[in-house]
């Protein structure tokens, strides 16, 4: 087999594993844990079943899978997202809102449902917690350094996981309710504590 046409199945094969792990991603964000099974997500996908099983043999397999990809997205989004936060007064608004962006979006809602079946399964909690507290490590990191640049004011730790598990309150709730028009109220009042806080 020459390389030219090899290289055009190894594009659709990574296609296909592609349009899988997104397929499971939404269907554990909109659908849940137990909805989500290697069929489905070959359906959801528009790939055949023994096409979804040669990449992944198990539904372990496929959750693992994207389990990985789903919190190495956040994660490198979590430490790139510095580079879009202004400098000036409006600095500390765009922390908290990229922060929020971080647990109220896709990726999150599929983890919680992760996060959910990890609870009673040993094995997957053992994937996921490495994974999280990666995850948290950079979110961390990620809103220390927006909210104190120039690291002259030791209480933006502190504040910082505040914001965080603020931001983890808010994904939360709006896995049940469209949370936004509170979320934007109570998210303005928390900018302008920070802002009283770190002068």
């Amino acid at each position: 087999m020459t390389a030219s046409v090899r290289e055009p199945q190894q594009d659709r094969s990574r296609a296909t594993r592609e349009r899988l792990l997104s397929a499971t991603v939404d269907l554990l964000a909109t659908r849940g844990w137990a909805a989500t099974t290697v069929a489905r997500v070959a359906e959801e996908a528009g790939v055949s079943r023994g096409a979804a099983q040669h990449h992944f043999p198990t539904r372990e397999s496929l959750f693992t899978a994207v389990i990985e990809e789903m919190y190495e997205s956040m994660t490198t989004e979590a430490g790139e997202a510095l580079a879009d936060v202004p400098a000036g007064s409006d600095r500390i608004a765009v922390v908290v809102d990229q922060a929020i962006a971080i647990y109220t979006g896709k990726p999150f809602k599929a983890a919680l449902q992760v996060w959910s079946a990890a609870a009673s399964d040993d094995a997957l909690g053992d994937v996921i917690r490495p994974l999280e507290l990666k995850l948290g490590r950079a979110a961390h990191k990620f809103v220390v350094a927006g909210l104190d640049p120039d690291g002259t004011r030791p209480q933006a730790h502190r504040l910082a996981q505040i914001t965080l598990d603020l931001a983890r309150g808010f994904g939360l709730a709006d896995t049940l309710t469209d949370d936004s028009k509170r979320r934007a109220g109570v998210a303005a009042a928390w900018v302008e504590q920070l802002k009283t806080a770190l002068g």
